[in-house]
């Protein structure tokens, strides 16, 4: 795939990213906790060449108001590697990145987690690193209160080096299995880690032989200052949110501009904004669609979403008001700047906030024609904003299914997105180099 074409991936969250969208006559709203609904979904996107299926998590049900969480589907769905696992034997193509918290987790774990789910998928696994951001979280885990982000980011950066460690444990040919002569592996074809630093001792190696692309390719989702350090350093793909054109840029700009430091060039690491669309044949019947949705949001439901992400209750507050002034949260700070920015440059109260975020929680969210939402994706991605997009289905599988249907021929006719795979991995699919120290010739078959 050249650099003139997207990267997308097909963001699935259980029944749709709408907040009401479960209740939608057209939503399969036992998805997530059915099997068959999500191989459904992987094998429509696979048979549209996305990039990835892109999943996310949290260490526990975050809002403390258990009214909102009754009225949602978000409270149930399954720990995602174990469902990329299952969505590895359906399908053969297409990238499987699941989310994974360092705060609650040991890095040997995920290491091993990953490494196993690249072999199982014949080399399309990723990793997208996150920190958990809630006390409701920490409570699962023996603590009272989340650590501060800058705690928090300190563990990620250490965490992720003992994962990168071990995954470089193994040389890329040190298993030989000859029979004949009895020697499974090379004599120095694995070691030690023996990783001693503030946060973890890990001897290693670990269990795992070399993955068929090397390593998993690593995702991150921080969008505060240490977080966009920490991308420049370890990551290939970056999701983010970044509500208008010049704010993409500036990001875009700013995040590949603090690569050189750290021997990147600017194309090994790709930045997938989330992208919420809402589309019709005509715009009439896009707002239609929208509007259609809005009208289920219960008020509790979204005033608790809202309180998630600003990290602070406002269950208190009057609907009708203003955003009032927030002290700033340990959770998710870069989320709650984009929050309050919103409400401030737009004059909004908290209902109609929670309205305008139901659905796409603080990403682009564009309602019109194929036409429309291809325009403004163009537009992002020419002027220098994106090198592609995380596709986030209202609806499912209604919303995936209109994507396809709608959007992707309008975007393969600018010639903006492939119509074939090109390879086998998911490092192959973004036109990523092969991770350092593994054999030349190996990725991407």
């Amino acid at each position: 795939m050249t650099q003139d074409t997207m990267r997308l991936g097909a963001f699935f969250y259980a029944t749709g990213h709408h907040v009401a969208g479960w209740r939608h006559p057209s939503s399969e709203a036992d998805g997530g906790l059915v099997l068959e609904r999500y191989v459904g979904w992987a094998r429509r996107a696979e048979a549209a060449k996305f990039d990835l299926i892109f999943l996310e998590d949290g260490t526990g049900i975050r809002d403390a108001d258990l009214r909102s969480s009754e009225r949602t589907a978000r409270s149930a769905h399954f720990e995602p590697v174990t469902l990329l696992s299952a969505l590895a034997a359906v399908t053969s193509r297409i990238g499987l990145v699941a989310t994974t918290s360092t705060s609650f987790n040991e890095p040997y774990n995920v290491a091993r987690r990953f490494a196993s789910l690249d072999h199982l998928s014949g080399g399309r696994a990723g990793w997208n690193l996150v920190t958990s951001a809630t006390d409701l979280e920490a409570a699962n885990f023996g603590n009272d209160r989340i650590a501060r982000h800058a705690d928090r980011y300190e563990r990620a950066e250490e965490f992720v080096d003992v994962v990168l460690g071990l995954w470089n444990t193994w040389d890329d040919d040190a298993v030989v299995i000859d029979k004949a002569s009895g020697q499974f592996s090379k004599p120095d074809g694995f070691r030690p880690l023996d990783h001693k630093g503030k946060h973890f001792e890990v001897r290693g190696p670990l269990n795992i032989a070399r993955t068929p692309q090397g390593q998993p390719v690593l995702v991150q989702a921080g969008s505060s200052g240490p977080g966009k350090d920490l991308a420049a350093r370890t990551a290939e793909i970056v999701f983010t949110a970044n509500q208008t054109l010049d704010e993409a840029v500036d990001f875009y700009r700013d995040l590949k501009g603090r690569m050189a430091r750290f021997g990147r060039a600017p194309d090994d690491l790709k930045i997938m904004p989330g992208l919420f669309p809402v589309v019709g044949r005509t715009e009439s019947e896009a707002r239609a669609k929208f509007e259609e949705l809005q009208a289920l949001i219960d008020p509790v439901v979204g005033l608790a979403l809202l309180s998630r992400m600003v990290g602070h209750d406002l269950s208190g507050c009057d609907p009708d008001g203003p955003v009032p002034e927030l002290p700033a949260t340990e959770g998710a700070k870069s989320r709650q700047q984009l929050m309050v920015d919103l409400a401030r440059r737009e004059g909004l109260t908290l209902r109609q906030l929670y309205l305008r975020i139901a659905g796409a929680r603080g990403h682009s969210q564009i309602v019109g024609t194929p036409a429309q939402i291809v325009d403004e994706m163009e537009a992002r991605f020419r002027a220098g904003g994106a090198d592609g997009f995380n596709i986030m289905p209202p609806t499912l599988p209604g919303g995936l299914d209109d994507f396809i249907a709608l959007v992707l021929p309008e975007l393969r006719r600018r010639g903006l997105f492939r119509t074939e795979y090109e390879g086998r991995t998911l490092r192959a699919h973004l036109g990523s180099r092969p991770p350092v120290g593994y054999g030349p010739g190996k990725v991407g078959a």
